[in-house]
């Protein structure tokens, strides 16, 4: 069957139903997928109610309510089918949608799973999924593009290239032609274009190398004054997003000048920025995709995804107030991280680096830090963070994280982390090539950690032998 097939499948499933339960993920891209899907449904006049999970396991499945309602599992399910049979839940009242390698039950009947990584389509986010199931449904749905924007960014499916691309990048003409979205193409690549003080938006750009100027974000601004940029009042530098075009383009001649003069690579210098006009600029945090990801994502890490939701659905009052306090939080937790990563020191070994920090910080934001911590370290090798599970002391859980650069060289962390999990009891891993997670017992970290690396080692020799 092809996507469009599997849709329709989905759909149908749907219309013969009265009420559905929702079972998704907390973090942007599974926040994005509840509230595209229960918007749609609840428009269909169909009961909903939801249940936000941070993984699925035995104890998560226990949230589950046992009734005849339709189980649509959003961002999760496709690597966990045995269980969900085993759970007892019926294949045929059951839909998956989800971007993560399937893994089919063993016997039974299958379930119905929509899942746009069986076809090939490698850049696409859960919320992409779902939006084209809400679509399906009915075509008033197509005002949600901007929430499937933000699932696709939040999981970093534009990461590799810069931009989306394939479905969805038809899912962010939808937002153009709905007048909802507008699309910025090959601007500069900084995050924060609509609340950071620009000398910071410059100084921490994960993918530029500007001499005097990455991680200085007082050289950041003696340069911007240097080329004419300067504060818009006393101790308040302007954002991105107010620059005119003129100055815009003073802005990137003059890094591009410096980073060719230094022998830098230039190219990842441009990205696509996906901007929502109808947002306020008084709550700039929701002005653009990459910011209200990772608004999203503060919720979901502080246990409250539901509050996500609610800024889905269009409060910009309670919500966001609380949101936006979280989000302050959010930031300096995850800044405490990769500051305690980069100040302790990592462990690094022929392939990748690691790093435990035990029970420091919330398990929810640890990979986040990590990443962030990349640029500081060597982002040549893979990082893997391992931290105490907060639900299980018992267990530990890892995160990896890694560039697009190390993506291309033939790295895979999904594979690496689900391959060193086999055959060992009570593991478990999942996620994609750029970034991955795994649960296992703590007396299995030495050797996991070993076996990671070799994994690693194997995918690098395959893809130079692959390249001769």
């Amino acid at each position: 069957m092809s996507l469009l097939e599997d849709i329709r499948a989905a759909a149908d499933a749907v219309r013969s139903c009265e009420e559905v339960t929702i079972i998704s993920h907390i973090d942007a891209d599974g926040i994005s997928s509840e509230a595209i899907l229960a918007q749609a449904l609840s428009r269909d006049g169909i009961r909903v109610s939801t249940t936000f999970v941070r993984q699925l396991d035995p104890l998560t499945l226990d949230q589950i309510p046992d009734d005849s309602s339709l189980k649509i599992f959003s961002d999760l399910g496709s690597g966990q089918q045995q269980m969900l049979l085993e759970k007892g839940l019926d294949p045929s009242r059951t839909i998956i949608i989800d971007h993560h390698v399937s893994q089919p039950a063993e016997h039974g009947d299958p379930f119905i799973e929509v899942n746009c990584l069986n076809h090939g389509y490698e850049k696409m986010s859960a919320a992409g999924v779902s939006y084209l199931l809400a679509r399906e449904l009915d075509s008033i749905n197509t005002d949600l593009a901007k929430l499937a924007i933000i699932g696709n960014i939040g999981d970093m499916m534009d990461r590799e290239h810069l931009c989306l691309t394939g479905p969805a990048r038809e899912i962010l003409q939808d937002g153009v032609r709905q007048g909802t979205v507008e699309l910025w193409e090959h601007d500069l690549n900084i995050y924060g274009i609509s609340t950071r003080p620009l000398p910071q938006s410059l100084a921490y750009s994960d993918d530029m190398d500007i001499p005097g100027v990455s991680r200085d974000p007082d050289g950041a601004g003696k340069f911007l004054e240097r080329i004419g940029i300067t504060l818009v009042q006393p101790n308040r530098w302007p954002v991105w997003e107010d620059l005119s075009f003129d100055q815009k383009q003073q802005v990137c001649c003059a890094v591009i000048e410096q980073m060719v003069a230094h022998g830098k690579d230039t190219g990842r210098l441009f990205a696509d920025h996906y901007i929502f006009p109808d947002e306020d600029k008084h709550q700039a945090s929701l002005r653009n995709a990459s910011e209200f990801a990772t608004m999203l994502n503060s919720c979901g890490r502080w246990q409250r995804p539901e509050l996500g939701g609610a800024i889905c659905r269009g409060d910009r009052v309670v919500a966001y107030r609380e949101a936006e306090h979280m989000l302050r939080n959010h930031r300096s937790k995850i800044r405490e991280v990769m500051l305690y990563i980069t100040d302790t020191g990592v462990t690094e070994l022929s392939h990748m680096l690691y790093i435990h920090v035990g029970g420091r910080f919330p398990d929810t934001i640890v990979g986040i830090g990590a990443g962030m911590a990349l640029s500081r370290l060597n982002p040549e090798k893979p990082i893997l963070i391992m931290c105490e599970d907060s639900l299980d002391p018992s267990m530990t859980k890892i995160s990896m994280r890694t560039r697009p650069e190390v993506v291309s060289k033939g790295v895979d962390l999904q594979q690496a982390l689900t391959l060193a999990c086999e055959g060992r009891e009570g593991c478990s891993g999942g996620g994609h090539r750029i970034a991955a997670g795994a649960f296992i017992p703590k007396e299995e970290e030495r050797a996991f950690i070993e076996d990671v690396n070799r994994i690693l080692a194997q995918q690098y020799a395959q893809s130079c032998q692959d390249h001769r």
